[in-house]
């Protein structure tokens, strides 16, 4: 069996629309360590969904979680929200060489849909296209 160590995986973080979020610049990991993924969103509103997405180089954003209060976890992450909501953790698991991508933290507002529930609108959406 071959060992590889070493492995340095590059987290970049990005800066999208309105500056309402707080991010480093860029964070290094090897493979395997769990990665914590800070934001500071200190203006955050009342009825505002905390997004992250990633943009892998030379592809589209990719949704990875969102949350509106304490913890979320899905299969890629998880999310750690303050109690005052005023900043949260991306938490990713035992990252690889394919978790290396530009990691966007924001805000957005809550909305109705059309069907009564209430959801947040990805900034990537599209007039003709689903929400998420």
């Amino acid at each position: 069996m071959t060992s590889v160590t070493g492995i340095t995986i590059l987290l970049t973080f990005g800066i999208v629309g309105d500056a309402k979020t707080i991010q480093p610049n860029a964070m290094e990991s090897t493979e395997k360590e769990t990665v914590h993924l800070p934001c500071n969103h200190s203006t955050i509103g009342g009825s505002e969904y905390i997004y992250w997405y990633r943009q892998i180089p030379y592809q589209g954003p990719e949704y990875v979680i969102h949350g509106l209060k304490s913890t979320e976890t899905n299969g890629m992450a998880s999310l750690t929200i303050t109690t005052d909501r005023k900043s949260s953790t991306l938490i990713l698991p035992q990252v690889t060489l394919r978790d290396t991508a530009v990691y966007y933290c924001m805000l957005r507002e809550a909305h109705w849909d059309r069907w009564g529930c209430t959801c947040a609108r990805s900034p990537w959406w599209r007039k003709g296209s689903s929400s998420s």
